[in-house]
């Protein structure tokens, strides 16, 4: 039986809800070389800043997204709405790189609605359409990934870097006035639980639940790995290639592929184990780096790693959601938001240590971190998570 209040329509918007939000964590990757020549600045201290971003991002999921399971949910998308668009509006502003890091530092913690509205989507669906539903809406959040690494590139190639954030706070606002007509109300009657109480909660699922503990490690690894090419992409291609920013933003549009693959992905998930679906995800993630670590050389080395790569981001992203998102619908938000919050503080780390790595020892370190990464993602994977799982089942059964 199908949902009345989530009928295709309302799970479009909210697909498009999550694109236009999640886009203003990602503008910073393909324009990193423009910021740092504008400020004066090394290529890592801006890597530094689009890890701020990413850090800001976390913390918002850890501290923001549980009040999910706590208030109206409709109310607190909206309110995060508005304050992402005085966020984007300080980064189009900022004279200097301390007031841009600050900005960027809040855009990372305000742009955590999409995180509100991906488990309320799931809430709203039926139970065999979970995986579906959540697929879909999972697939505008890469959609706002995806274009926002090529609005952002193609822009600061013709107009001053600043531009990016004018444009996505008018987007905001304009996504706000439709919400604030369309989305539907939170029809749960309002929990009695203080925050504080609630908040006390999230460690101890993180101990109850070793579904959880795994689908968080799997985020870190999976999206660290992906946020190493992406934070990196714009420095190799002036290296290799002699483009720009213009290029790294158009590059971004071949994870149309992975888009295409959320629902199917979804659907997947709901026919089989979606653990069975995130090690083919670790799997997609390693070939595309032997495929860059061979053959980047190339461009359609290049284009066949990205596609691979984004593919097996999605895999990951898609099954790690409909998982945490079966075991229990009153803390779906907190569940999302230990997921998320492992998930965006590998994309952090990826950020700031693909930097690194490509200042020591350039494209050749930058693909051996995200093989030492994902080994570490095969291992949690395959041999730990396993392990303590029979564990679990050993102590339940004396």
């Amino acid at each position: 039986m199908k949902s009345k209040s989530l009928n295709q329509s309302t799970v479009l918007l909210m697909a498009i809800s999550a694109a236009i939000v999640v886009a203003n964590i990602n503008y910073i990757q393909p324009i990193e070389a423009e910021i740092a020549q504008q400020f004066n600045l090394a290529n890592a201290v801006v890597g530094a800043v689009a890890m701020i971003t990413q850090l800001g991002y976390a913390f918002g999921l850890l501290l923001i997204v549980p009040m999910g399971d706590i208030v109206n949910r409709r109310t607190l998308i909206m309110r995060l709405l508005i304050l992402a668009i005085i966020s984007a509006l300080l980064a189009y502003l900022a004279p200097n790189i301390w007031i841009y890091a600050i900005a960027s530092l809040l855009i990372g913690i305000t742009s955590v609605a999409p995180q509100v509205i991906i488990p309320y989507a799931g809430f709203l669906a039926p139970t065999g359409q979970r995986g579906r539903v959540l697929g879909n809406v999972l697939s505008g959040l890469l959609v706002g990934v995806l274009l926002s690494r090529t609005v952002s590139g193609v822009l600061a190639s013709y107009l001053p870097w600043q531009t990016v954030y004018l444009i996505a706070a008018v987007m905001i606002g304009l996504l706000w006035l439709v919400l604030w007509r369309k989305l539907p109300r939170d029809p749960r009657p309002t929990p009695t639980v203080s925050y504080r109480t609630m908040i006390k909660t999230v460690p101890k699922l993180v101990k109850q639940y070793p579904v959880l503990r795994a689908s968080a490690v799997n985020g870190f690894v999976l999206f660290g790995v992906s946020n190493i090419f992406w934070a990196t992409l714009v420095f190799y291609l002036q290296h290799q290639y002699g483009w720009g920013s213009r290029e790294a933003g158009l590059l971004a549009l071949l994870g149309v592929t992975g888009v295409l693959a959320a629902p199917l992905i979804g659907r997947l998930a709901d026919i089989f184990k979606p653990r069975t679906i995130i090690g083919l995800g670790l799997v997609l993630s390693t070939i595309a780096y032997v495929v860059f670590g061979l053959w980047a050389t190339h461009i359609w080395g290049l284009v066949l790693g990205i596609i691979i790569l984004d593919l097996g981001t999605q895999f990951g992203q898609v099954a790690n959601q409909a998982r945490i998102q079966s075991i229990d619908p009153k803390a779906s938000s907190r569940f999302n938001s230990v997921f998320m919050f492992g998930y965006f503080l590998g994309g952090a780390m990826g950020s700031f240590f693909g930097n690194l790595l490509w200042g020591l020892a350039g494209w050749t370190g930058v693909c051996g971190l995200a093989v030492v990464v994902l080994v570490c993602g095969f291992y949690a994977h395959f041999v730990h998570y396993p392990h303590v799982l029979k564990r679990q089942a050993t102590s339940l059964n004396q």
